[in-house]
């Protein structure tokens, strides 16, 4: 096992979160992109599994989110360009930008729709009619959000990957685990 106290990682808290939160966006962005082939009479079912589901990835980031505040990220690799660490910077800075902003217009799409928030224990109804002058560019919204946030995740993977096999700085050790 790796020594997780090391001054260049991140901490286990903030790895197990990384990850959650990838699998949960990458899920619910998979979900998402989908909805046009699932049949009518189980889209709903779907669409609320994807809200529920990105209420929770949601709850999970602003958790991150609060960690990170609290525990700094480790500083950067001594051997790393300026261009490297200020394109981290601003990447990292508009996933978390992006990761809060899509589920809230999320939620207000889905209330303005009239849809009910269905938990499986629990409904939470909001009793709010369905107004599609506010629904329908809300979901535009989303939409043309998510797909830059699942845009940027592309990037962020990429770049990991760049750092791990081209670069072969070691930057996969500062979020695994292992």
């Amino acid at each position: 096992m790796t020594d997780l106290s090391q001054p260049n990682r991140y901490g286990y808290v903030a790895m197990v979160l990384h990850w959650l939160v990838a699998a949960l966006l990458l899920f619910v962005g998979a979900l998402g992109l989908s909805f046009e082939s699932i049949p009518r009479a189980t889209r709903m079912f779907y669409i609320n599994l994807h809200t529920t589901i990105g209420l929770v990835m949601f709850g999970l980031i602003l958790m991150r989110m609060l960690w990170r505040f609290a525990n700094p990220v480790p500083a950067p690799d001594a051997s790393w360009s300026r261009l490297v660490v200020i394109s981290s910077n601003l990447a990292h800075k508009a996933l978390y930008g992006l990761m809060l902003v899509v589920p809230i217009i999320g939620v207000i799409a889905y209330v303005w729709h009239g849809r009910v928030f269905d938990f499986g224990l629990f409904k939470l109804d909001f009793a709010v009619a369905s107004t599609k002058s506010i629904y329908d560019p809300a979901e535009d919204i989303h939409g043309a959000l998510a797909y830059g946030l699942l845009g940027l995740v592309g990037l962020h993977i990429l770049g990991a990957l760049w750092h791990q096999f081209v670069a072969r700085d070691g930057i996969f050790r500062r979020i695994l685990p292992l």
